[in-house]
C-alpha cells in the first residue's frame, strides 16, 4: 500500500525484530506519522546512553520519535493530538492502554513471532527453541485488552532449521512478518478481512527470560542444553560452574554442538572428557560438544587453547 492512502499510522516497537517491519513500512512510503519505542537505555561498564534498533531505523526515515516512559493521561492525550487512524505494534515491551487502542478507527495490530495461541507474551522465538519445536510462526492480530489474545488477521506457519538460534529465527521471522503485514494492511483497510477468534482453550504462555535461567544442568538430556544454547544466543547466554586450582569459577558456553548418543566408554554426569580430537561433556543422554568457552573475566576462547592452558580441567566434573 502506498503512501497515498493517507492512512495515518503510528508504529510501536523497540526490537531488531520490530525494527525491521519498520524498515519494510518505510521502504513501501507507508505513511508513518510517528514511532513509539522504549527510552534509551544505559549499557555496558561505562554506562552509555544506547538507542533501540527501531529509533534508529525512524531517525534514518526522518519520522517523529516518541520514548514515554509510562502512558500517563498526558501521553495520551500527545498520541490523540495526531489523530492516528491505525496502529501497528511489534515487539514493543510496553503494555498499551485500553484508551489508546480505541483511538485509531482501524485499531491496533500487532506482530507476534509464534503461531498464536501458542507462545502468548514476551520471547515467544526464545521459548519455541527451548522447548525443541519444529514449527513456529508469526501472527497479526487485532489488540485488545488481553496479552496476545486478540482476534487473528493472518497468520504464516513455517519449519524451525535444525541448528537455527534466536538471532537467526528471528531474523527470518521478522522477513517473513513484513511481507505479511504489507499483504495484510490492504485488505484490512478496506474491511475485506474478517477477525477470527483465537481458540483460547489451546493457549500457551511464553517463560520470562532472566539471566540466571542460562545455568546448564547436566542431568538434562545434551538435546535440552542444546535447545536451551540456540534460545538464550545471545542474551543470557548459558554457563556452568568449573572447580579448578583457583576454585570454583563461572565458564561460558559459546559454541557448543551435540551428539545425541552416548559414548561406549562411560563417564560421570558433567565429566568432561577428550574422545578423538573432540572435547565432551557428559549428560543424562549424550554428550555436548565443547568448541568454544570463557572463563569469567577472560575472553572467549577456542577448546582446544583453553585446555592447553588448564590442563587439569579435562577430566573435571562441571557443576
Amino acid at each position: 500500500m502506498k503512501k497515498e492512502a493517507k492512512i495515518r499510522t503510528i508504529f510501536m516497537g523497540t526490537s531488531e525484530f520490530a525494527a525491521e517491519i519498520l524498515e519494510a513500512l518505510i521502504g513501501i512510503e507507508y505513511d508513518i506519522i510517528s514511532v513509539y519505542t522504549q527510552p534509551d537505555k544505559k549499557v555496558g561498564r561505562n554506562q552509555e546512553l544506547k538507542k533501540s534498533a527501531v529509533k534508529a531505523a525512524a531517525e534514518k526515515g526522518k519520522i517523529k520519535i516518541f520514548q514515554p516512559v509510562k502512558f500517563d493521561a498526558e501521553e495520551i492525550e500527545k498520541l490523540r493530538d495526531q489523530k492516528p487512524d491505525l496502529i501497528i505494534v511489534a515487539a514493543y515491551g510496553k503494555i498499551i492502554p485500553k484508551s489508546i487502542l480505541e483511538i485509531p478507527g482501524f485499531g491496533a495490530l500487532n506482530i507476534h513471532g509464534s503461531f498464536l495461541p501458542k507462545y502468548r507474551g514476551p520471547s515467544p522465538v526464545q521459548n519455541a527453541l527451548l522447548l525443541g519445536e519444529k514449527k513456529t510462526g508469526t501472527t497479526i492480530m487485532l489488540m485488545d485488552e488481553g496479552i496476545d489474545t486478540g482476534d487473528i488477521l493472518a497468520q504464516k506457519e513455517i519449519d524451525i532449521y535444525k541448528e537455527e538460534a534466536a538471532p537467526e529465527l528471528l531474523k527470518r521471522l521478522a522477513k517473513i512478518s513484513s511481507e505479511l503485514l504489507i499483504k495484510t494492511l490492504p485488505f484490512w483497510i478496506s474491511r475485506k478481512i474478517v477477525p477470527q477468534k483465537q481458540d483460547h482453550a489451546k493457549a500457551t504462555l511464553c517463560q520470562l527470560i532472566e539471566k540466571t535461567d542460562g545455568k546448564i544442568f547436566w542431568t538434562d538430556s545434551a538435546e535440552d542444553i542444546y535447545n536451551r544454547y540456540r534460545a538464550f544466543q545471545p542474551w543470557p547466554g548459558i554457563f556452568t560452574f568449573w572447580k579448578g586450582k583457583n576454585g570454583m569459577r563461572r565458564i561460558r558456553l559459546n559454541k557448543i554442538n551435540l551428539i545425541k548418543t552416548d559414548p561406549e566408554t562411560k563417564h560421570h554426569i558433567g565429566e568432561v572428557f577428550q574422545f578423538g580430537e573432540k572435547i565432551g561433556v557428559q549428560t543424562t543422554l549424550g554428550v555436548i560438544i565443547l568448541e568454544e568457552i570463557q572463563l569469567e573475566g577472560k575472553s572467549s576462547t577456542k577448546i582446544g587453547e583453553f585446555v592447553n592452558g588448564y590442563l587439569d580441567f579435562l577430566g573435571s566434573v562441571l557443576k
